[in-house]
This record gives structure tokens, C-alpha cells and sequence, in this order.
């Protein structure tokens, strides 16, 4: 809780009382940044779109970052993609 409260510039007894549910109306600002600590959109931590699951938070998060690579970091990364899917399909059990 420590390393959250330090990342986001709070107290930790403010984090623990998010945690359990003491503290019921963060501010935006305070939400935004621990969207960004933990790579995850506000609405995943606000309840706001109970659709959001980890993984589509993760993938947004993902393509956050993918937007703001060069042209040839996203065509190192697409080239990783294609080889881990075509790695995946070929069966051999390794990963």
C-alpha cells in the first residue's frame, strides 16, 4: 500500500481506505493517477463499466502504449505479434 500511496502522492491510510471501501468519493485527479500506476482505465476503477474485465483493461492499456511507439517500434512489435501466433498455431508446445 505504501508504493501505491507513494506513486500517486496520497497517504497510505488514504489508500487503505479506498481499498476497504471507507473512502467512497476519490477525486478525479486521484483516480487518474491510479489508473496510470496500475495501467487501467478510470472507468475500471471508478465501477463505471462493469463490462471492463482485467484483460480489456490490460489490452487498452496496451494500446495506449502501442499509439505512442515510433512507426518502427509498431513494426518490430507486429512482427513479434505475427511470430508468437505463428509460433502458437505450429504446435510444438513451446512458449
Amino acid at each position: 500500500m505504501q508504493r501505491v500511496a507513494d506513486a500517486v502522492g496520497v497517504s497510505k491510510a488514504h489508500i487503505w481506505a479506498l481499498e476497504k471501501e471507507k473512502s467512497d468519493n476519490p477525486s478525479l485527479e486521484l483516480l487518474k493517477k491510479l489508473a496510470d500506476h496500475f495501467s487501467v482505465p478510470v472507468e475500471f476503477l471508478a465501477g463505471s463499466d462493469a463490462s471492463v474485465s482485467v484483460e480489456d483493461a490490460e489490452a487498452q492499456q496496451f494500446f495506449r502504449e502501442f499509439k505512442s511507439l515510433s512507426d518502427n517500434e509498431r513494426h518490430v512489435l507486429k512482427q513479434t505479434i505475427a511470430l508468437l501466433k505463428n509460433n502458437k498455431g505450429s504446435g510444438d508446445g513451446s512458449s
